[in-house]
């Protein structure tokens, strides 16, 4: 039987009976609460031209689009983002109505997703829009909303975080660094990658705007965060967007919000979308955020109308999913529980090491079972054993908090997660390898590699601009070059002992490797006082 005619495409799923019951309730709910609040419904067409997407926010992947080409030769997509045809609207269809003008949608979007990470293709999103104002009372009329729609779910371990574009748009205009080095250092903030931001940030060496992005990936959590930037800079700019995040959260903790707001100054992503605050959404038993907006002011302006806006998107097939597993035993008690990943092997044993220093009780992991899952007595932590891979794969949805595995893992698998430590053991490093005398970079000639890890190999080769074939070798990656089927080969080394011994030589270093904790995105919120309790224990060992 064709599989296709029975199958759906990837990222795509049926929803029945419980589940369908549970997204409508959700999504009436949220429908609701908008609706009470003024916001009137507007629907956008499912595919519309590539060009509103690309025009309004280069910053959107366009291989997460999915394309379609009219009859006229013309590319579509199936809409990957709701505000976008939304601005489109409000500037071009909309100049009689009266401001501001409150909107909302309920509707789909439509993402390219890779196969077997489980990411959705196909979602349900119910969001806002306030078209036409700005200011306090603005992004307070916004996130009251949010918080509106969320509590009127029925949910009720929500929290939203706030952040703001300016800061890092004031300090990194203050370091000076170009465009390259600045994206760098976004993303690394972004993924709260504390090790590698510092890399990062070492040529600029002691500028105070180098101090301050550095400490960017640790400031979130509550009300105290703002009082610790204004120690770190004196930028005019920084020091004016933490005070209008202050009287934001006095505005929201008056309307009776205030244990469910938190602060994050990492906020980075879509810098040249977001013109002001950012926010994000989670909720218990969702890996990532649930909600997500803030205010960009630039964007009708792109289609012919200069409109200040703001708004956010709920995922209400996360929040009514979530919903549904509160209500089981074993997700009530995972709320208090930390539950760490660790890749079997070198990496577990040191791992659990430095817990055993920390005074946990590791004894049953120590007796040798097969069991794969341990509770460790009166700690509230728990312990998965797995494979590198299956690590990121339980972090990134959420059903661990946190996990240690290997950066060469991180490297080529991906995925969507904070790099929070580098433990510093495991040393090793990628590396270009081949025969002694070979020159890869020479000829015309595309060069063959022979890797395990293509996607660190294709990396390496696209930031020098060069074309590449790679083969992918599960087994000994040395014997390609001595066997003529590779020019060269991309694998870890340690000593450069086995490269040696088979006549080849490293001629270059790709990246180092060591041991690194990643933490949930949503967990990082969450459970915050938690993981940083394990976290510092963990980097306590490391000094002994």
């Amino acid at each position: 039987m064709n599989r296709f005619r029975i199958s759906t495409p990837e990222g795509t799923r049926d929803l029945l009976f419980s589940s369908c019951r549970a997204l409508r309730q959700t999504e009436n709910a949220v429908r609701d609460a908008l609706e009470e609040r003024g916001y009137s419904e507007i629907i956008t067409p499912a595919v519309e031209y590539y060009d509103v997407f690309a025009q309004a926010n280069p910053e959107l992947d366009q291989d997460q689009m999915l394309k379609i080409i009219d009859k006229s030769g013309r590319i579509c997509v199936a809409r990957p983002d709701n505000t976008t045809p939304i601005a489109r609207i409000a500037a071009t269809r909309l100049d009689d109505a009266a401001l501001p003008v409150r909107l909302y949608y309920s509707q789909k979007v439509f993402r390219s997703v890779s196969g077997d990470h489980g990411h959705k293709g196909e979602f349900l999103q119910v969001g806002a829009e306030l078209i036409g104002a700005d200011g306090l009372a603005a992004d307070k009329d916004i996130l009251s909303a949010a918080f509106a729609a969320l509590s009127r779910t029925g949910a009720d371990n929500f929290r939203i975080e706030l952040g703001h574009a300016e800061i890092y748009k004031a300090l990194i205009e203050e370091l000076g660094a170009d465009a390259a080095s600045s994206e760098a250092i976004r993303r690394l903030i972004e993924n709260k990658s504390f090790a590698a931001l510092g890399d990062a940030l070492q040529p600029f060496g002691s500028r105070p705007a180098a101090k301050a992005l550095s400490a960017m990936p640790q400031l979130f959590g509550g009300i105290e965060v703002l009082d610790e930037v204004e120690t770190l800079t004196g930028n005019v700019r920084v020091l004016g967007a933490i005070a209008y995040l202050r009287r934001l959260y006095q505005a929201l903790d008056e309307a009776g919000y205030g244990d469910r707001i938190m602060i994050d100054l990492g906020l980075v992503h879509e810098m040249d979308y977001y013109t002001g605050i950012m926010f994000r959404g989670y909720i218990g038993g969702a890996g990532a955020a649930i909600l997500a907006g803030g205010r960009y002011n630039a964007l009708c302006a792109k289609f012919g109308r200069d409109l200040p806006a703001g708004g956010f998107g709920i995922d209400v097939e996360s929040v009514a999913e979530s919903l549904q597993g509160a209500s089981r035993p074993e997700v009530a008690t995972r709320r208090d529980t930390v539950r760490i990943a660790l890749t079997k092997g070198r990496l577990e044993k040191k791992t659990l090491a430095l817990l055993k220093d920390a005074g946990y009780d590791i004894s049953e992991l120590e007796a040798g079972t097969r069991k794969l899952i341990f509770t460790l007595p009166d700690s509230g932590v728990e312990i998965v054993l797995s494979k590198a891979a299956d690590v990121i794969t339980y972090v990134e949805h959420g059903v661990c908090d946190m996990g240690v595995v290997g950066k060469d893992t991180i490297m080529e698998k991906g995925g969507s997660f904070y790099e929070m430590v580098d433990l510093g053991f495991g040393r090793c490093r990628f590396a270009l390898a081949t025969k002694k005398g070979k020159d890869v970079y020479g000829g015309y000639k595309t060069p063959v590699i022979a890797t395990k890890y293509p996607a660190v190999t294709k990396a390496f080769f696209n930031r020098k601009n060069m074309d590449v074939e790679t083969i992918k070798i599960e087994g000994s990656v040395e014997l390609a070059p001595l066997l003529e089927l590779a020019d060269a080969i991309v694998d870890i080394v340690e000593t450069g002992t086995t490269l040696k011994e088979n006549g080849l030589e490293v001629i270059e270093d790709v990246a180092p490797i060591s041991a690194r904790v990643i933490v949930n995105l949503a967990s990082a919120k969450m459970k915050k006082t938690a993981i940083q309790k394990v976290i510092a224990e963990l980097e306590k060992g490391l000094e002994k």
